[in-house]
Protein backbone atom coordinates (compact mmCIF):
# COMPACT_ATOMS: atom_id res chain seq x y z
CA UNK A 1 0.00 0.00 0.00
CA UNK A 2 1.04 3.62 -0.21
CA UNK A 3 -0.08 7.13 0.68
CA UNK A 4 -0.65 9.92 -1.84
CA UNK A 5 2.01 12.62 -1.85
CA UNK A 6 1.21 15.28 0.71
CA UNK A 7 -1.19 13.02 2.65
CA UNK A 8 1.33 11.47 5.03
CA UNK A 9 0.29 13.54 8.06
CA UNK A 10 -3.39 13.04 7.34
CA UNK A 11 -2.86 9.28 7.09
CA UNK A 12 -1.28 9.28 10.53
CA UNK A 13 -3.99 11.52 11.96
CA UNK A 14 -6.74 9.19 10.73
CA UNK A 15 -5.12 6.34 12.62
CA UNK A 16 -4.65 8.29 15.84
CA UNK A 17 -6.86 6.91 17.14
CA UNK A 18 -8.43 4.44 14.78
CA UNK A 19 -12.22 4.18 14.94
CA UNK A 20 -13.17 2.15 18.03
CA UNK A 21 -15.71 0.11 16.02
CA UNK A 22 -13.01 -0.80 13.49
CA UNK A 23 -10.62 -1.88 16.24
CA UNK A 24 -13.42 -3.94 17.81
CA UNK A 25 -14.15 -5.61 14.47
CA UNK A 26 -10.48 -6.46 13.95
CA UNK A 27 -10.25 -8.02 17.41
CA UNK A 28 -13.52 -9.93 16.89
CA UNK A 29 -12.01 -11.35 13.71
CA UNK A 30 -8.97 -12.75 15.48
CA UNK A 31 -6.44 -9.93 15.04
CA UNK A 32 -3.88 -9.92 17.85
CA UNK A 33 -1.34 -7.47 16.49
CA UNK A 34 -1.62 -4.94 13.67
CA UNK A 35 1.17 -2.47 12.93
CA UNK A 36 1.57 -0.19 9.91
CA UNK A 37 4.89 1.41 9.00
CA UNK A 38 5.31 4.38 6.63
CA UNK A 39 8.51 4.82 4.62
CA UNK A 40 8.98 8.61 4.53
CA UNK A 41 10.89 8.69 1.25
CA UNK A 42 8.64 6.50 -0.88
CA UNK A 43 5.35 6.87 1.05
CA UNK A 44 5.04 3.10 0.97
CA UNK A 45 3.15 1.39 3.77
CA UNK A 46 4.09 -1.94 5.27
CA UNK A 47 1.47 -3.67 7.39
CA UNK A 48 2.35 -6.43 9.84
CA UNK A 49 -0.65 -8.39 11.13
CA UNK A 50 -0.91 -11.39 13.42
CA UNK A 51 -4.30 -13.09 13.30
CA UNK A 52 -5.91 -16.39 14.22
CA UNK A 53 -6.75 -17.69 10.75
CA UNK A 54 -6.98 -16.61 7.14
CA UNK A 55 -10.77 -17.00 6.89
CA UNK A 56 -11.38 -14.61 9.79
CA UNK A 57 -8.90 -12.10 8.36
CA UNK A 58 -10.49 -12.29 4.91
CA UNK A 59 -13.94 -11.75 6.47
CA UNK A 60 -12.88 -8.33 7.82
CA UNK A 61 -13.05 -6.94 4.27
CA UNK A 62 -16.74 -7.84 4.09
CA UNK A 63 -17.74 -5.89 7.20
CA UNK A 64 -19.64 -2.62 6.99
CA UNK A 65 -17.10 -0.77 9.13
CA UNK A 66 -14.18 -1.91 6.96
CA UNK A 67 -15.96 -0.78 3.82
CA UNK A 68 -16.68 2.61 5.47
CA UNK A 69 -13.00 2.87 6.46
CA UNK A 70 -11.90 2.21 2.89
CA UNK A 71 -14.21 4.97 1.63
CA UNK A 72 -12.83 7.28 4.34
CA UNK A 73 -9.24 6.59 3.21
CA UNK A 74 -9.65 6.49 -0.59
CA UNK A 75 -8.87 10.18 -1.09
CA UNK A 76 -5.45 9.89 0.54
CA UNK A 77 -4.37 6.48 -0.80
CA UNK A 78 -4.33 4.78 -4.19
CA UNK A 79 -7.55 2.73 -4.17
CA UNK A 80 -9.23 0.01 -6.20
CA UNK A 81 -12.71 0.46 -7.72
CA UNK A 82 -14.24 -1.18 -4.59
CA UNK A 83 -12.41 1.45 -2.45
CA UNK A 84 -9.98 -1.11 -0.99
CA UNK A 85 -6.40 0.15 -0.89
CA UNK A 86 -4.14 -0.87 -3.75
CA UNK A 87 -1.73 -3.37 -2.24
CA UNK A 88 0.78 -5.99 -3.24
CA UNK A 89 1.69 -9.17 -1.44
CA UNK A 90 5.29 -9.42 -0.32
CA UNK A 91 7.29 -12.63 -0.59
CA UNK A 92 8.72 -13.78 2.70
CA UNK A 93 12.46 -14.34 2.40
CA UNK A 94 13.37 -14.88 6.06
CA UNK A 95 11.57 -15.83 9.25
CA UNK A 96 12.72 -16.95 12.67
CA UNK A 97 10.53 -17.87 15.58
CA UNK A 98 11.44 -18.92 19.08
Amino acid sequence: MSVNQGSEKEYGARHSPIWPELEKTLREHGVHTYTIFLHPGTRQLFAYVEYENQAQWDAVAETTVCRRWWRHMREIMPSNPDDSPVSEELNEVFHIEA
